[in-house]
């Protein structure tokens, strides 16, 4: 009891046995203090594991029509004045190439990215359900990112639940991220690359000018030279013809 009462009050069973071998010369085992320890009622709590999340790998899809699968990634860009980085955060639907969504900060928290994705959802009236709430002929949207600490994050698992389908690439594998790859290439080479972010300020701004553009009015050759939004309009007015995409 006197060992228990000091020091080494603070040590489950295993490493009280090592205490009691070591200080005491004692040849005992740990079955025999575990025993002893719950007959005295000192056995140390265990602790809770904490509730790890099922991980569901990416796989290839058949994509019909928007807000099927959309990818998402992250991209940094550098300021000049400040000498610091900055974050954006992007949403790509593969089927019209549009960019739903998208987040420029000093930071880049888990709650940022799912903040982003929420307002991204509700614009395009994409219909949030849990995998028990989707019924018969109904999907839910998919959500591919990469293994980033943002994405494997518990709040955004925890968010992700009974929004979406949340997917991740294995490690290396980018080109399962193709689509969101593809624009971030784009947006370096058209916009990164042209100009020296001299503030923070100037850097969001040139970014959201960009997307704006990128969105309504670049011509994309996979879109047969149709723009993202533009694309996405023919496809609700039903004046294109069917298209499946595999990914």
């Amino acid at each position: 009891m006197q060992l228990i009462e000091g020091e080494e009050e603070i040590y489950g069973y295993r490493k009280l046995t090592k205490a009691l071998r070591r200080k005491h010369h004692l040849i005992i085992n740990k079955k025999k203090v575990y025993r002893l320890c719950k007959e005295l009622d000192i056995l140390m709590p265990q602790r809770e594991k904490k509730q790890k999340h099922l991980r569901r790998l990416a796989k290839n899809r058949k994509i019909t029509g928007p807000n099927q699968l959309w990818q998402v990634d992250i991209k940094y860009g550098y300021v000049m004045n400040s000498r610091r980085f900055f974050y954006l955060v992007s949403a790509i639907d593969v089927f019209d190439r549009k960019i739903v969504g998208y987040y420029l900060g000093k930071t880049c928290e888990a709650t940022k990215v799912t903040k982003m994705l929420m307002k991204a959802m509700m614009k395009r009236g994409v219909k949030m359900t849990s995998a028990e709430e989707v019924g018969q002929g109904e999907s839910r949207l998919i959500i591919r990112s990469d293994n980033g600490p943002q994405f494997i994050s518990n709040h955004f698992q925890q968010f992700s639940e009974d929004k979406f389908e949340h997917e991740r690439i294995p490690p290396k594998s980018p080109n399962m991220n193709a689509y969101i790859e593809s624009f971030h290439s784009v947006l370096e080479r058209e916009c990164y690359q042209k100009n020296e972010f001299i503030t923070f300020d100037h850097a969001f701004n040139t970014v959201d000018a960009y997307i704006e553009f990128y969105n309504n009015r670049r011509y994309h050759g996979s879109l047969n030279d149709y723009s993202p939004s533009e694309y996405y309009a023919k496809w609700l007015a039903k004046s294109m013809d069917p298209v499946e995409l595999t990914m």
